[in-house]
Parts: C-alpha cells; sequence; structure tokens
C-alpha cells in the first residue's frame, strides 16, 4: 500500500472509527510489515493531539512459543497486555499477514492454552467497551501473503482492500455514515421481532432474540466493517447449518464444516478436513459448544472470500454465526475462551422472521436495502 492510500486509511481510522481527541492515550499494536500503515496512523494521532504509542512485533513469535514453550509460559504471555490495555483510550490492532499456512506440529490442545490466555484479554477489553471506557479497532494492512492467501496479485489485494474500505469514495467518512444509516433501518427493523428462520442450501436454522440488541457494525470496531449482529437466546439455537466457506481460526483453516444445534449446543459437527481442530476447539470450554454471535455481511464491496474473518464475514449476502463468546453490549450471556466466526452463502437463500420473509437473494427486502 502506497503512503497515500496508507494516509486515506489512518484518517477514516483516527477520525472516523476511533474519534480520537485531544490528549487520548492511543496504543497502536501492529507488526513491522505494517510499518506504513503505523508511522501514518501516528502521524494522525499526533496531528488530534493525542499521544500515541507504537507496539510494534514480528510475527511469528506465537509460534516460537507454541512449539516450545510450556503450559505456564503460554498462559502468561497474555498478562502484560492485559496490563497495558486498563491505561489507554484507544486501542488500534493492525494485522499484516507475512507468511502463508499454519504452524506445523502444534497441537489443538496447545493453541486452545494460548486462546484461552489471549481470552481474558479480549473480555477486558469487551468490558471497558462496553463501559464506554475505551474505543478499539481493528484493521489490515495489505501485504504479499494476505494477498496470495486470497488468491490475488498484491495490487488487486490492495484494490480489494481499498475498496472494502470505501476508500475509493470522495468522501470515506460520508460514505460509512451512509452504510450506518442504511444499517441501522435494518437493525431497527430486526429489534421489533423474535424468532428467526434461515432457510439455504444445506441450511435450516432458528433461534431467538427478544430481548437481545442488535448492533450496527458501521466501522467502529472493524475496519472494513458493514453487518449487523447480536447475541441469540442461548437455549434457543436449534437446526443445522453448512458453511459455504472454510472457517479459519487462529491460522487454522477447516473445509466444509457442518453444525448440529439442539436447544442451543452443537450435538454433532464434521468436517471435511481439519475435523480434530474443530473437535478440539468445541471441547475448550462449556461455552465453545453455543452460540455468541449471529450476524448478517452486509459490505456488498466485499464479494469473494479471502480466508481473513475480518473481510469474510462482512461479505454481503452472506450470514456468520460465531461459536463461544457472546459480546455483552448484544445482551449475550454466553461466555468461553474462544470467539470462531463461521460464514454461509445467503444469496440462494431466505430469512424469515416471526414467519415474514424479510430477505431473499442476499439482500433484505423488507428494510428497504
Amino acid at each position: 500500500m502506497d503512503d497515500l492510500r496508507a494516509r486515506r486509511l489512518a484518517e477514516v481510522l483516527i477520525r472516523y472509527s476511533l474519534a480520537t481527541r485531544k490528549g487520548d492515550r492511543v496504543l497502536i499494536s501492529a507488526p513491522v510489515a505494517a510499518a506504513p500503515l503505523v508511522r501514518e496512523v501516528y502521524r494522525q494521532v499526533i496531528q488530534e493531539g493525542g499521544h500515541p504509542t507504537a507496539r510494534v512485533g514480528l510475527d511469528g513469535l506465537d509460534s516460537i512459543a507454541l512449539a516450545g514453550g510450556d503450559e505456564g509460559q503460554l498462559r502468561q504471555l497474555a498478562e502484560l497486555d492485559r496490563r497495558e490495555i486498563e491505561h489507554v483510550d484507544v486501542c488500534l490492532v493492525i494485522s499484516a499477514q507475512d507468511s502463508v499456512g499454519r504452524t506445523v506440529g502444534v497441537t489443538p490442545e496447545r493453541m486452545a492454552i494460548l486462546a484461552a490466555a489471549r481470552a481474558s484479554v479480549t473480555r477486558r477489553c469487551i468490558e471497558r467497551i462496553t463501559e464506554g471506557e475505551l474505543r478499539w479497532c481493528r484493521t489490515v494492512m495489505p501485504t504479499g501473503a494476505a494477498a496470495e492467501q486470497a488468491g490475488m496479485s498484491l495490487p488487486e489485494y490492495e484494490d480489494f482492500v481499498f475498496r472494502a474500505g470505501l476508500l475509493d469514495n470522495d468522501d470515506p467518512v460520508a460514505a460509512w455514515k451512509q452504510l450506518h444509516d442504511a444499517q441501522q433501518e435494518i437493525v431497527d427493523f430486526l429489534s421489533k421481532h423474535d424468532s428467526v428462520r434461515i432457510v439455504a442450501p444445506g441450511v435450516d436454522l432458528n433461534y431467538r432474540v427478544a430481548g437481545r440488541t442488535w448492533i450496527n457494525g458501521s466501522g467502529e470496531y472493524n475496519f472494513p466493517d458493514g453487518e449487523v449482529f447480536t447475541g441469540p437466546i442461548e437455549d434457543s439455537v436449534n437446526g443445522t447449518i453448512r458453511f459455504s466457506y472454510p472457517a479459519v481460526y487462529n491460522g487454522v483453516r477447516v473445509e466444509d464444516v457442518a453444525l448440529r444445534f439442539h436447544d442451543g449446543r452443537v450435538v454433532d459437527a464434521t468436517a471435511g478436513a481439519g475435523e480434530d481442530f474443530l473437535m478440539s476447539m468445541l471441547s475448550t470450554d462449556d461455552g465453545a459448544r453455543y452460540v455468541g454471535e449471529v450476524a448478517f455481511g452486509l459490505n456488498y464491496a466485499v464479494g469473494r472470500f479471502t480466508g481473513n474473518t475480518l473481510f469474510d464475514e462482512k461479505i454481503g449476502g452472506t450470514m456468520h454465526v460465531a461459536v463461544g463468546q457472546s459480546y455483552p453490549h448484544t445482551g449475550g450471556r454466553n461466555r468461553s475462551s474462544i470467539h470462531w466466526d463461521m460464514v454461509t452463502d445467503l444469496r440462494d437463500g431466505e430469512v424469515y422472521v416471526d414467519g415474514e420473509l424479510c430477505y431473499e437473494k442476499g439482500r433484505f427486502t423488507r428494510a428497504r436495502m
């Protein structure tokens, strides 16, 4: 990504997504491959009168810990992160993948230990966000490795990322505000209903959402964004769902995942490849077999699978289900060390709320979008 594009992305992140103000303590967490974007974000924070701290690390350090660390070391890795998050007002997490593939020889059980350690940091972030104490956003810096994973050349992938962030608009902030308003119509519509039924090839899933809060994801927590989501009533999820796209978690890709739910719990799970990893993650803790999030992807500038959940869960015309941890601001009560988003295509599907058809061919039809 050239400096001009990095500068434009940084401006939207700091002025819109994170609404950085004078005096804010801003933590920028990123790998060294994201250096061009880190510089521009740092520059923007200074211009806004904030106090930036850049924590720039190296890709692959987790792989070293997973391969050689004992259980105590893995559990301790997140402790400094947890302490640090208590002392900032704004946190921006930038990913910049510099290699393709998963760690060789690392068992799912060891990955689950590290995930559990990191979960304490995530939970504290969510608590501070919910209490209005922390503004947090994650984004991505295009790299050759990410482009390879997505099946694109680096210039193609950079263009894809730029369009997905609506950065090709004359006024990207205005474009995001317009998307927010359109999605708010969907939020307002769904908030009036309780039962939701999803029907698509390989999918017949039901859940209830009465009393839960639908959230408008329009660039404040993720960038790019473009979704509406909530936490379903935990014991209400019933039926089956087969995911159109590979399910990716901590760099591990699991193919052709199918789940069957009974009274909220996954009672049967299969995968075409990576089933051992799937079963291990579902056994992480009691909450790992329950749904923490249900969502609809509404960013129609994201039209293809990339292997990066930040983009894939926003694909216009999809839905995703996350097993594991709920977001408390949705009213969700499920607790788990994992939060694993899995995406399926609804462009040949239908959605019914309280028995009424409201969505077909990948779009809401009763919420004017």
